[in-house]
């Protein structure tokens, strides 16, 4: 019940999206009325997204009727938000599709491509000074974010495989891959002199 309720609001959410972005119409066109079925492994969960008469619809569903299938975790599908990442995260078995490969590039490529004017709405409710200067403080809010996530991010990394040696430094790995690369060339190499004195006795 919670999770239909949820799905509603996500819905809802969506096609208020739509009517922010009005060429967001346009670009979905192409793929009206074809279902894409998103598995949220992590979540056990299966969600049927389907642009039909200038909305999007959301069913949850156990149903396996699809004209396109995406089963990933829900990390891996946040990915998606890039165009470029649908392939490469195929190529490293972290996401499934069965189906049409257009109808996913077409859902994440509108989506991707998403450009709402946020003070000309904000202006409709505070007026259009007020609302530049409250989208001027967002951006440089997230901008401010962003760069504190990359310093804990970094701190962390240094803590972990400096301070603490939780964690290995990269260069470390890198190194012992090449030992462990050399030992398995040896070790191939010994094989194939035992088989050779093998053969000769």
């Amino acid at each position: 019940m919670l999770a239909n309720a949820l799905l509603s609001l996500v819905e809802r959410v969506v096609n208020h999206v739509l009517q922010l972005d009005t060429s967001l119409k346009d670009r979905l066109a192409a793929i009206a009325d074809k279902q894409l079925l998103i598995e949220i492994r992590d979540w056990q969960q299966r969600i049927l997204c389907v642009y039909s008469n200038e909305q999007i619809h959301l069913y949850s569903t156990e149903e396996l009727s699809f004209d396109c299938m995406i089963s990933a975790d829900i990390n891996t599908l946040l990915a998606l938000k890039n165009p470029a990442m649908l392939t490469q995260l195929i190529r490293q078995d972290k996401l499934d599709l069965q189906g049409d490969l257009n109808i996913a590039q077409g859902f994440s490529n509108a989506f991707a491509e998403l450009d709402i004017d946020w003070p000309e709405h904000f202006s409709r409710y505070i007026g259009d000074a007020p609302a530049q200067q409250l989208w001027l403080s967002l951006q440089t809010l997230k901008t401010r974010g962003v760069q504190m996530k990359g310093k804990l991010e970094k701190t962390l990394t240094t803590l972990c495989q400096d301070e603490l040696a939780v964690t290995i430094h990269p260069l470390e790995l890198a190194e012992f891959k090449q030992q462990n690369r050399q030992l398995k060339s040896q070790v191939s190499q010994l094989e194939m002199r035992v088989n050779a004195l093998l053969k000769s006795c």
